[in-house]
């Protein structure tokens, strides 16, 4: 069915204060904070039918690797509706998590809280496809251009919408490196990426050797997983990865301040090629494996080994993928190489699941409208300034009018950038921003650390203001 056009004489309605488009945990948890403010108009926009996160990955016992107050609101709002120990209450279950006494929940759990946040806001709507973001000089508004989707996926009518601020949190994809595309292109020997384990768990059962590529946490739980389901002795696992070593992800004290604000407006005035270099040095501080995981691998290795010998399974850092190729229609060859060893050779295998994480959803289509007024560093980046918005030509900004972005910002914003402990705060950076106002006090310290000997300002100043009028309670 061809969606139906926009009506002739189409009159734009009344603007928005702010859109956000995408619908993950930081456009939900900017949606949570800013459905309180009387008389703030926002919408949110998503493609899919439905709230999920990352359900190929939601392993029966894995844990998310933040404490639960690193929901959706409480870092910001600790009184919020929308709290996970409110989800709880509503669900008779909060004397049982109390007798749990678990500070990191189950990742499963963690997409069910955010669903009920989903269900229970108004101003989110799904099935929704953002085609075009452009400014609007003669109103001084941006315009979106959106299409409607039915349950099945179709086109059932375009739409358009007008907004003061847009919020783009369209999240991240699976990235799949170059030599391994092929293979996931063409049919045959099941070559996936982590995002899709569950859906092909059972298959991959029946291969005879499976090879996992990529040592963070989800090849770390993935490994495990398939360890504990195959039969001792005949495990014929494979687990690769390029760091030097399946290494513990930093969880110092100390070494988690660089997930305050704090250390995130340090690094967002330091020069860019410093910022750049740091980002790639970092990679233990949100990149490597929970301890608890690391010791659950031990643990049922060990465990094997006591009646069965040493278990069919090798696990090997240090190792790229330099090319890779099919074998008749049922196996794959990886051409590896030990970049410590500078040695190679070739491992055949029935199966493989990339774990090789994830990239940035480019922004380059979605703002092509906004093209002539985007600000770009020396690599062709958008600039983003303290407050998360995009460095648009002053004619724009000029206006009072900005796009936000969230986890898009890793360049600029640093390693916090992705981590769910910090997306509270950024949101309500963002409504303080919007609002002109302090609809969520910010705290001025958040660290026993000192980054730099310069002191870098504690607290953003607010932003445009917005006009403010009596909202009836949706709820």
């Amino acid at each position: 069915m061809r969606p139906t056009p926009f009506p002739p004489g189409h009159t734009p309605a009344a603007p928005h204060d702010l859109v956000g488009i995408g619908i993950g945990p930081f456009n939900l948890s900017l949606a949570a904070l800013a459905h309180p403010l009387p008389g703030l108009d926002t919408a949110f926009y998503e493609q899919r039918p439905a709230f999920e996160w990352h359900p190929g990955l939601l392993i029966e016992g894995a844990r998310i690797q933040v404490p639960f107050l690193a929901d959706l609101v409480t870092l910001a709002d600790p009184a919020s509706d929308w709290s996970f120990l409110n989800y709880l209450k509503a669900r008779d279950r909060l004397f049982p998590f109390y007798f749990a006494e678990r500070f990191h929940i189950q990742r499963a759990e963690y997409d069910a809280y955010c669903r009920w946040v989903s269900q229970n806001l108004p101003a989110l709507h799904f099935g929704h496809q953002i085609d075009a973001v452009r400014w609007n000089p003669e109103r001084a508004l941006f315009d979106i251009d959106f299409t409607r989707l039915g349950t099945d996926g179709e086109a059932e009518a375009l739409g358009r919408t007008h907004t003061r601020n847009v919020v783009l949190g369209i999240g991240t994809e699976p990235h799949v490196p170059e030599p391994l595309r092929p293979l996931t292109e063409a049919p045959g020997v099941p070559v996936l990426h982590a995002a899709d384990y569950l859906h092909h768990r059972d298959a991959l059962l029946t291969a005879g050797h499976i090879t996992v590529v990529g040592s963070g946490q989800s090849g770390a739980e993935i490994f495990l997983d398939l360890l504990r389901r195959r039969p001792p002795g005949r495990e014929r696992l494979h687990w690769i990865g390029r760091t030097a070593a399946f290494a513990p992800m930093e969880y110092s004290k100390l070494g988690l301040e660089h997930f305050t604000p704090d250390y995130t407006r340090y690094f967002h005035a330091l020069a860019e090629p410093v910022r750049d270099q740091l980002i790639t040095s970092q990679w233990q501080l949100h990149k490597g494996i929970d301890a608890g995981t690391l010791a659950a691998i031990h643990d049922e290795l060990y465990r094997r080994s006591l009646h069965s010998g040493w278990p069919d399974a090798v696990l090997t850092p240090g190792v790229r993928v330099r090319t890779a190729g099919r074998v008749a229609a049922t196996k794959v060859e990886l051409h590896l190489e030990h970049v410590e060893q500078g040695t190679r050779s070739r491992l055949t295998t029935d199966a493989v699941v990339l774990a090789t994480g994830y990239r940035e959803r480019p922004l380059t289509g979605l703002l092509a409208g906004l093209d002539p007024y985007l600000r770009r560093d020396s690599h062709e980046r958008p600039r983003v300034d303290e407050q998360f918005r995009l460095v648009l030509d002053p004619s724009v900004t000029a206006t009072g009018c900005h796009v936000y972005v969230q986890n898009a910002e890793l360049h600029t914003h640093g390693v916090g950038t992705p981590d769910l402990g910090l997306a509270a705060w950024r949101s309500a950076t963002i409504l303080n921003a919007v609002t002109g106002t302090e609809p969520y006090p910010l705290p001025a310290r958040t660290a026993f650390t000192t980054f730099g000997l310069t002191p870098q300002p504690q607290v953003p100043p607010p932003g445009r203001r917005v006009t403010l009028t009596p909202l009836v309670d949706q709820r």
